[in-house]
């Protein structure tokens, strides 16, 4: 499972399960935002993140 704000090079190199993140240099997160807004946005990540992580695939897959 692969978060990354470039989800074409993610599905060239082969990852099976992508979720996309926010920024190239912040994928996990948003310094611009206040901390608590921050802190959610990353959990709303994490959650997409283990979502893909427990659904069963046949084939690679994009997670928005």
């Amino acid at each position: 499972m692969l978060i990354t704000a470039i989800p074409p090079i993610a599905l060239t190199v082969g990852a099976n399960r992508i979720v996309r993140g926010i920024a190239i240099p912040h994928p996990v997160g948003d310094p611009k935002e206040e901390p608590e807004s921050e802190l959610g946005l990353r959990k709303e990540l994490l959650k997409k993140a283990l979502e893909a992580l427990s659904t069963p695939i046949a084939e690679q897959t994009l997670f928005s």
